[in-house]
């Protein structure tokens, strides 16, 4: 199990989603798991300020077409940042690494490509059990450290864009 190396005293940006509009691209397959990622992502942005009526779902079939859909929502122009969510677990056949890494490697090529702030909550993992911890409904649901991932994201972008103009060499 990975874990947060960061030191207890390093500072993070204030997390407040106030006023701001978020996305939630959810694959369907493992829908039980997804289901509960796709609430710990709801909790955690009204948790921090985000709307309840400004975080929609957009439910598709499986975590390959989660890239596709998120790059429709992008363009749509509407939020501030898409949270994709999903599970994909292993079997016993090379389909695993093809959606894991066809997944991920979408949703980066995507978050490069846009202004939009996509984060990635779609979970990889060996079996069911795995794939439960990561969705329950304590501090370690992959979905709300994925919503917050995105709050964060956003807070920095806007500081970025607020600091003075960029030095010159």
């Amino acid at each position: 199990m990975s874990t947060n190396l960061r030191s207890a005293d390093a500072s993070a940006p204030s997390i407040d989603g106030t006023g701001r509009s978020v996305a939630l691209v959810c694959g369907r397959f493992n829908d039980r798991i997804v289901e509960q990622l796709e609430r710990g992502a709801r909790r955690a942005l009204t948790d921090h300020g985000v709307a309840a009526d400004a975080i929609s779902s957009w439910w598709v079939p499986g975590a390959l077409v989660v890239p596709q859909v998120a790059r429709a929502v992008a363009a749509s122009g509407r939020d501030d940042a898409i949270v994709a969510l999903g599970a994909v677990v292993r079997g016993d056949t090379y389909h695993f690494e093809v959606v894991s890494d066809a997944s991920a490697a979408g949703l980066m090529r995507l978050s490069l490509d846009s202004d939009v702030v996509i984060t990635n909550g779609i979970l990889t993992v060996d079996d069911e059990a795995q794939a439960v911890v990561r969705s329950g409904d304590d501090d370690g649901n992959k979905g709300a450290q994925a919503a917050l991932a995105a709050l964060e994201t956003l807070a920095v972008i806007d500081s970025i864009d607020r600091s003075t103009a960029p030095r010159r060499r």
